[in-house]
């Protein structure tokens, strides 16, 4: 668990994680990534190591906002 929040923290100290949290029913987590072309998102994902270790399998499903609050764009915009 510790290298995994380690890993979470060092996307957010990149600037590519905006925040990560558990599901409330407890079947895995989330992230939400912004800023990093689908290849390297990628690569970063394989880094995790709940990934690398079969704990987990991820899947990115890429999201294009039509409608966005003003305070979300304006923390997207400085990510």
């Amino acid at each position: 668990m510790a290298a995994h929040k380690e890993w979470i923290a060092q996307g957010i100290a990149d600037g590519v994680f905006l925040f990560a949290g558990s599901l409330d029913n407890g079947q895995g987590g989330t992230v939400l990534a912004t800023g990093e072309a689908p290849e390297l998102l990628a690569a970063r994902v394989r880094r995790d190591p709940f990934v690398e270790h079969g704990i987990v399998s991820a899947d990115i499903v890429a999201i294009r906002p039509a409608i966005v609050a003003p305070a979300l764009r304006a923390a997207l915009a400085a990510a």
